[in-house]
C-alpha cells in the first residue's frame, strides 16, 4: 500500500485565505450595521419641531397628532399634526391649533365609543 500525499491546489489555498478574511471581517460588519440601526432609530425618536408653521391646517386634512413638550427632549412646545402628505409643527397656544385639537379629541372619543 502506498500512501499518496494530498495535493492542495493554489486555488484551494486562496479560497481558505479568503474565507478566513471574511470570518475576521464578519463581526466588524455586524457591529457597524448594529451601530447604524441604533443611530437611525435614535434619530427618529428624538426628532423635534424647531419652529412653527405660519399657515393653519384644516382639521379635515389631519390624520393624527402628537404633542411635543419642552420639558422632555425638545426645545419648544409644539403640536405635531400628521396628514397624508406632510407633517406640521404648530404652536399649541394658537387658536386654530386649539380648535383642531378639540375636534380631533372629539373624533377619537367618538371612535373609541363605537368600538
Amino acid at each position: 500500500m502506498s500512501h499518496r500525499p494530498q495535493r492542495i491546489s493554489a486555488q484551494s489555498g486562496k479560497m481558505n485565505q479568503m474565507g478566513s478574511k471574511i470570518l475576521m471581517l464578519a463581526p466588524l460588519i455586524i457591529v457597524l450595521l448594529l451601530c447604524h440601526f441604533d443611530k437611525s432609530q435614535a434619530a427618529s425618536s428624538f426628532d423635534c419641531c424647531l419652529q412653527y408653521t405660519e399657515r393653519p391646517v384644516h382639521v379635515k386634512l389631519i390624520k393624527s397628532y402628537e404633542e411635543q413638550w419642552s420639558y422632555e427632549a425638545c426645545d419648544i412646545d409644539a403640536i405635531i399634526f400628521y396628514t397624508r402628505r406632510f407633517i406640521v409643527c404648530a404652536d399649541p397656544k394658537e387658536g386654530w391649533v386649539k380648535h383642531n385639537l378639540r375636534v380631533l379629541r372629539a373624533r377619537n372619543k367618538k371612535m373609541s365609543k363605537s368600538n
